[in-house]
C-alpha cells in the first residue's frame, strides 16, 4: 500500500517570514492524500498544509505565524477547492469480482442440477 500527499495548489505569500524577515519567499502549499494499493486507487479528503520560506529554507509552523499570516492562511483555505474524494477500482479487483460471481452462479446451477 502506498500513501502519499500530492501538491494540489501552491500560493506565494507577500508576508514577512518570521525567521529571516524576507517578504518574498513564503509559499503556502495544499496537499491532498492519495492511497494506492494492488486493488484500488483512492483520493481521500485528508488535506495537509505547509508553509515554507524559500529564502531561508525553513518550514514555518503555525506556532510561529503572525496575525497577518493567519489571516492570509484563512483566506487561502476558504479559496482552496480540494479534489473530490473518490475510489478507482483496478483491473485486478474486477477480475476477482467476475470470477467470484461466475463461481457462485456455477455453484447454484450445480446444486439445482443435482437436486433434480
Amino acid at each position: 500500500m502506498s500513501e502519499k500527499f500530492v501538491k494540489i495548489k501552491e500560493v506565494p505569500l507577500n508576508n514577512n517570514c518570521p525567521e529571516c524577515y524576507n517578504n518574498k519567499g513564503l509559499t503556502l502549499s495544499f496537499n491532498q492524500k492519495f492511497v494506492e494499493t494492488k486493488y484500488y486507487k483512492s483520493i481521500t479528503s485528508e488535506i495537509q498544509t505547509t508553509l515554507i520560506c524559500k529564502t531561508c529554507n525553513n518550514t514555518i509552523y503555525p506556532v510561529q505565524w503572525t496575525e497577518d499570516i493567519e489571516q492570509v492562511f484563512e483566506y487561502q483555505q476558504r479559496a482552496f477547492t480540494p479534489k473530490k474524494p473518490s475510489t478507482f477500482i483496478k483491473q485486478t479487483t474486477w477480475i476477482l469480482i467476475i470470477a467470484a460471481t461466475i463461481l457462485i452462479i456455477a455453484s447454484i446451477a450445480a446444486i439445482g442440477y443435482f437436486k433434480l
